[in-house]
């Protein structure tokens, strides 16, 4: 028979000194999107931003479709080797063939355009900023891990428009490692990187697969955010459910009590 000795490292009381979050429906609410309509704008948006520099973009719809056929190939590629690809590098390599001269600061206007009309979908809490602020003032670190090919300087930059950028000192995207969600490496590296151990950590996440299973494998308090990406999935034994982020300051209070 299996060895039903309680793990004594998971049953000790716990201590949050630390949240991370994911990204996508979980700190911002995107919702289901029309991808191929959003590649559109953003075509759009680039094409005319470079055609404004002087740059050799050719005719459109050969720029959209080589753009998307690039795009859509990296994301096979990355689903297959579980590596997520630096969008900004990509678009600097095709820019490249193209015959593109840019700075560096319009090379990053241009992944901003990219990422742009996505960015206008993203919703957040009507109160997140209270949120963030009642977190901080209870003594926690916040920070970010994220899956996404979308460059920092992008994402970073909408987080300061939604004027919650500065709540994050730790900020984890899965393109600048050799391994995404819910590859458990990530999870350590941010523990690590936070200056936290595993255990005083509480996970917030919309994906069962990807946030909440590897959280509890390295030993973390994984919290569900309702979202439509969860939605008739049962949520794991043990594992808290919240709608709302602002759920988290009451909820940490309560764990961090039993854990006195």
């Amino acid at each position: 028979m299996p060895d039903q000795t309680p793990d004594k490292k998971c049953d000790a009381p716990r201590r949050i000194k630390a949240v991370l979050f994911d990204l996508g429906e979980t700190l911002l609410n995107f919702g289901k999107i029309n991808t191929r309509h959003l590649f559109r704008q953003s075509a759009v948006l680039t094409y005319e931003f470079l055609q404004r520099l002087g740059q050799p973009v050719g005719n459109f719809t050969i720029y959209r479709l080589h753009s998307m056929l690039a795009v859509q190939m990296r994301c096979l590629l990355s689903n297959l080797t579980g590596r997520d690809f630096d969008a900004l590098s990509l678009l600097k390599k095709i820019g490249d063939r193209k015959g593109f001269k840019l700075s560096e600061d319009q090379w990053r206007e241009l992944g901003w355009l990219w990422y742009q009309p996505l960015s206008n979908l993203a919703r957040i809490e009507p109160k997140i900023k209270e949120t963030l602020t009642s977190l901080k003032e209870m003594g926690l670190r916040l920070g970010i891990v994220s899956n996404t090919f979308v460059s920092a300087s992008s994402l970073d930059r909408h987080l300061k428009q939604l004027g919650i950028l500065d709540f994050f000192a730790f900020r984890f995207y899965s393109y600048q490692f050799d391994f995404r969600k819910p590859n458990v490496r990530l999870f350590e590296i941010a523990a690590d990187r936070i200056g936290e151990p595993p255990e005083n950590i509480l996970f917030v996440g919309d994906r069962i697969d990807k946030d909440i299973e590897p959280a509890l494998k390295v030993n973390m308090t994984a919290v569900l955010k309702s979202a439509y990406t969860n939605i008739s999935r049962k949520t794991p034994a043990g594992v808290q459910k919240i709608n709302r982020l602002s759920e988290l300051p009451a909820l940490i209070k309560k764990i961090n009590k039993i854990g006195e």
